[in-house]
């Protein structure tokens, strides 16, 4: 990569990112990886990468993110093992550490969450981890820190120390008699015992040192005491002493033999720690996609970069607005203009660190759907450049870069310009503007530019690739809106901000004297398509909330059919279930019958007659003929007179498909009808419909009984209306409160949330006008304060 490429990675600030990267990594060797990627230019590498994230961002959903804490390169420590090597207390318990992360990832891959049959991306470096327990858990015993080692290291550790008690405490008593005796109690500094070069000595005052006998092992720093061991104890001394390089030898024995059996499994030890960290890298991209909210993008080679939605990964919060953009479909150059502070230059950062981060392997902060190109190198000519020390003006420190440029770029380059040929004579600048991006063309690299220039507009409208884009400015509240508009050309505010801002109106009327006819009429151009566009998004919003509102109204209504269709077929079964049980019945007491006229007919070959038997039979064909006619199915049409009049609204008519009864709402241009059945309104077409002439009279205190009935049912304390529209949340709110009122509420909590105040205002505006409400106000503390307003019923 060229001095040009590595640079323009820094203006893009893909280093922030990494160190973004690197904060979700635990181990200072993953964490020195992640800063230290770079972008890929293959794409079937970036694939796997991005497959790889999106397979560890499938793990963590499943069963959580796992920990790769205690990860230390000990691949220089078992070298010098495998070559004969006494390790220290340390390096062992960085290997045992990497032994007990690998068990446990070992594990964590073979948890539950994940049937056998879903193969992942990340197998491959599970199936490579292997554990070792034993050693693991020997090194652990045996070593409790850095600095300390266990009794239960070795038995014969243990003994040694357990001598080493026993001859200390020989000696500190034997000490112990001196210190206490009163001959010795005006020689001493302190009634001490102490230690000095692993001996034990006692304080005594160095005009008296000649008074005990023994061996000086130190003075203390101002001369006045020396440390003295007596004679009496010089033999228990060095038996201790003796025990004490028992016990260094029995240790250097024990990391010796630590460090030969884990040089015994260097290759696997080191394997499990690259694969470990390998791991570690992609958890950390995975937990750096949650908290982006990103998404894994389609990797493309055609040139055609599409980006829904997307967000700059550097801004966060309620202040980033998100952009949509596309490149090298049905064009390859993207002219944008705007306002300063606008979003020019961040949406030029937006696309190509967004480009930068699906070539590392990592998700990028955009809606399903998006798409980026692979690019070999990514030029990025943004900021300002203004060098003091190098005497280079802003406009010679772009060009000295755009040099650099234009020298490298391909047809696999993206080159993004901010503010092109900026800082020098418009006509020039923008002659010159157009001239680069030419060049950048034919070489075939897509580009992006941000420009104030009017000629680079036209140059847009009149070349086949190239593509106007603006960033939208709000002049009423003369701030921008940082919306991206692909296919109209940015306009300039300068008049409009100066007269919102108080510039006197003469000062404007000369000011547009000497602006060129050309370019007025070029702006009333811009003016008048930005009005159509916004009528166009105005119109486009009410047909997509009416289509949205047809469809739900659909959903309820095939719901409600549903529901009576599952209603019937309920009704029916049970008609047959008992149609059944009276056959059973009947066949029940025909075989009694049978049976008794079986034994008659005996007593009638006997002679013997036994009355009664006819009307049995009888009785028997009747069972059965009931039983027939209730499992027959009732076909039968009614035959029902024709109407003496047309349907009006208020009418009640029978549904001919459902067999249900509807009040007429409304009746529609097209001649159908808007009905109520129960709780749906639905529409039917008049041959769907038959006029009730009967019923119709007592409907209206029908519907009026029901209606309240049915209100006083609804009646709740609360209502949520956060997050609707002002239309959406009008109906519901007049509901609520006729509910309310019906079902007696002394008062009602209406929840509408703090936000821009405007639902609020239409809530309070509708409880002035409602005729139940005598009083309402805003939440208190503890009751929401106003993002809630309290209602007092009449």
């Amino acid at each position: 990569m060229n001095e040009q490429y590595e640079k323009s990675l820094t203006k893009l600030e893909l280093d922030k990112v990494l160190a973004m990267l690197s904060d979700h990594a635990a181990s200072q060797a993953a964490k020195d990886r992640c800063l230290a990627v770079r972008p890929s230019t293959d794409a079937d590498e970036i694939r796997h990468l991005l497959d790889e994230t999106s397979a560890a961002c499938a793990c963590i959903t499943v069963k959580g993110s796992p920990s790769f804490g205690g990860l230390y390169d000990v691949g220089a420590s078992l070298d010098r093992a495998d070559r004969g090597g006494c390790l220290s207390p340390e390096e062992l318990l960085r290997i045992a550490a990497v032994l007990k992360s690998a068990r446990q990832t070992k594990a964590y891959s073979e948890g539950e969450g994940r049937s056998a049959q879903e193969p992942s991306v990340l197998d491959v470096y599970f199936q490579q981890i292997t554990t070792n327990k034993y050693l693991e858990e020997r090194i652990f015993t045996s070593i409790l820190s850095k600095d300390e080692i266990a009794d239960a290291a070795s038995s014969e550790l243990a003994s040694i120390r357990r001598r080493i008690r026993q001859q200390s405490a020989k000696i500190r008593e034997s000490l112990q008699k001196i210190i206490t005796s009163p001959s010795y109690a005006k020689i001493l500094q302190e009634p001490i015992v102490t230690i000095r070069s692993d001996r034990f000595v006692v304080p005594v005052k160095a005009e008296c040192k000649s008074q005990l006998p023994g061996l000086v092992h130190d003075v203390s720093s101002s001369g006045s005491t020396y440390f003295i061991e007596p004679m009496s104890a010089v033999n228990g001394n060095n038996e201790l002493r003796e025990l004490f390089m028992a016990e260094r030898k029995e240790i250097e024995r024990i990391l010796a033999e630590l460090s030969a059996e884990a040089a015994g499994h260097r290759e696997q030890i080191k394997l499990d720690y690259d694969v470990l960290l390998d791991l570690e890298c992609i958890f950390a991209r995975a937990r750096l996609s949650f908290a982006m909210r990103a998404i894994c993008p389609e990797v493309r080679t055609d040139g055609q970069l599409n980006l829904i939605r997307a967000r700059h990964p550097l801004i966060t919060g309620k202040t980033v607005v998100p952009i949509s953009v596309r490149l090298g479909s049905d064009f390859d150059t993207l002219i944008i203009t705007g306002p300063n502070t606008g979003g020019k230059t961040v949406t030029l950062k937006t696309i190509g660190l967004l480009t930068l981060m699906a070539e590392c392997g990592l998700h990028i902060p955009a809606d399903d759907g998006s798409a980026i190109n692979v690019y070999e190198q990514v030029f990025a000519d943004i900021g300002d450049e203004q060098s003091i020390e190098q005497s280079l003006s802003t406009f010679s420190s772009h060009t000295k870069n755009i040099v650099e440029i234009l020298k490298v770029c391909d047809k696999d380059s993206l080159v993004l310009f901010d503010e092109l040929c900026a800082g020098t004579d418009p006509a020039e600048g923008a002659a010159l503007a157009i001239s680069i991006i030419e060049f950048c063309r034919k070489c075939g690299a897509g580009v992006a530019a941000t420009t104030h220039y009017a000629e680079l507009k036209l140059y847009a409208m009149r070349t086949s690739g190239v593509m106007n884009a603006s960033c939208e400015f709000n002049v009423e509240t003369l701030q921008p809106t940082y919306r991206l508009l692909i296919g109209v050309p940015g306009k300039s505010n300068a008049f409009a901000i100066s007269k919102r801002l108080g510039i006197d109106e003469a000062i404007l009327e000369q000011a547009r004297s000497l602006v060129s006819q050309n370019d007025v009429n070029f702006e009333d151009v811009l003016t008048q398509l930005d009005q159509q566009r916004q009528e166009m998004e105005k119109a486009k919003e009410e047909a997509e909330r009416l289509r949205r509102e047809t469809e739900k109204q659909k959903e309820k209504s095939d719901e409600y059919y549903a529901q009576i269709k599952q209603e019937k077929e309920k009704a029916a079964q049970q008609a047959r279930k008992e149609a059944q049980y009276i056959i059973d019945d009947a066949r029940r007491a025909a075989d009694a019958v049978y049976e008794e006229l079986k034994q008659l007919r005996k007593q009638a070959k006997n002679g013997a007659f036994v009355p009664g038997s006819n009307e049995k039979q009888a009785q028997m064909r009747r069972s059965l003929n009931e039983a027939e006619s209730r499992m027959q199915p009732q076909r039968e049409e009614k035959q029902r007179p024709e109407p003496t009049r047309a349907i009006r609204v208020g009418d009640t008519v029978e549904l001919l498909k459902l067999g249900t009864k509807a009040s007429v709402l409304a009746i529609n241009k097209d001649g159908s009808y808007q009905l109520r059945a129960g709780i749906m309104q639905i529409t039917a077409k008049p041959e769907e419909v038959y006029l009730l002439e009967n019923e119709t009279q007592n409907a209206a205190k029908k519907v009026i009984a029901g209606k309240v009935r049915e209100l006083k049912a609804a009646a709740q304390p609360e209502l949520d209306i956060r997050g609707m529209a002002v239309d959406e949340a009008l109906p519901v709110l007049d509901n609520f409160l006729d509910a309310a009122y019906m079902g007696n509420l002394p008062n009602a909590r209406i929840i509408h949330g703090k936000g821009t105040g405007v639902l609020r205002a239409a809530v309070q505006e509708e409880l002035r006008r409602c005729k139940y409400v005598k009083s309402f106000r805003l939440g208190v503390y503890g009751e929401g304060e106003s993002g809630v307003t309290i209602v007092e019923f009449k």
